[in-house]
């Protein structure tokens, strides 16, 4: 098939667009800037989500559209109330339009589980309003869709904006981790490879117009997380709780009110949580550390 990711250049987007170019379909990428993870079988536009003909353009054609661009962090979407309502709601009814008038055959669209909650900030906000224009769109239009909730989501590709990323680099770097909320608050957090292989399933026919719950399947407590990454660096690390209540993040779990009920989908294999932060502190380690080259297994200092 022919399928358009907008905003394919980031964290998940750019993961999902390897996975379907490794599953054989022609995939062009829509994003601000060109993504370092271009593949030589993919195209690449850059452009802006508001600009209608950017959007009429790359949709010219496809047979399915993802649109995972967007304001992702809860801090920038608090930050920035009006860019999260014009490029989140805004930019999504702009893409879904353009797929009514192209006949697109369905929309993916990256949600996240705060749809269920009160917490979650201005993100939250324009995630709920998104998918009532998506559901509308189904329902007076007949475009199909597939909404995916994703959980709270780490691995390669991600910046320190991500938790887990930042987590690891501040207790690399310093010694400590400074979390804002509180030390009981559960998280089930998933590998982006999982995420995206997740994703590549809901191609099939049977998730045509079904919300799905994509995230880890091992539920587990912040401070438990810290004392695991202390465990694997072998020291005790300092940890501040900050327990801002405008944070707009959830403590034990999401679901405050219900939107249209999701299907959890958790592929066979998975990546487990302390292999995949491993993965995570090798590669801050060699970002703090350039002059350290991995050889055998090991770390060692590099010739000048």
């Amino acid at each position: 098939m022919k399928i358009t990711v907008f905003g394919g250049s980031g964290f998940l987007g750019s993961h999902i667009c390897d996975k379907l170019s490794e599953a054989g379909h022609n995939v062009t990428i829509v994003d601000l800037h060109p993504s370092p993870w271009l593949r030589p079988d993919q195209t690449m536009l850059t452009g802006n989500i508001l600009e209608e003909e950017t959007v009429r353009k790359a949709i010219d054609g496809a047979d399915m559209v993802f649109n995972y661009a967007g304001i992702a962090d809860i801090g920038e979407a608090n930050n920035r109330p009006v860019d999260t309502a014009r490029i989140n709601v805004l930019g999504n009814v702009m893409i879904l339009e353009a797929c009514r008038k192209a006949g697109v055959k369905r929309y993916v669209f990256a949600s996240s589980l705060y749809v269920y909650g009160k917490s979650g900030g201005f993100y939250r906000c324009s995630k709920q309003a998104c998918e009532l224009y998506i559901e509308n769109y189904q329902a007076m239009h007949n475009l199909p869709y597939t909404i995916l909730r994703y959980g709270s989501l780490y691995g390669p590709r991600s910046d320190r904006r991500n938790a887990i990323n930042r987590f690891v680099y501040e207790a690399l770097s310093t010694g400590g981790i400074t979390y804002y909320g509180a030390p009981t608050a559960l998280r089930e957090y998933v590998h982006v490879d999982d995420a995206s292989a997740a994703t590549l399933a809901v191609l099939a026919p049977e998730f045509e117009n079904q919300n799905i719950i994509i995230s880890g399947n091992q539920p587990m407590r912040v401070s438990d997380l810290f004392k695991m990454i202390g465990e694997m660096l072998g020291k005790e690390l300092v940890i501040n709780y900050q327990n801002d209540p405008n944070s707009g993040h959830y403590q034990v779990t999401p679901y405050a009110f219900m939107p249209k009920v999701g299907r959890k989908l958790v592929p066979p294999l998975t990546v487990d949580l302390g292999q995949g932060i491993l993965r995570v502190m090798e590669e801050e380690h060699k970002e703090i550390h350039p002059e350290l080259a991995s050889e055998g297994g090991y770390l060692v200092a590099t010739d000048d």
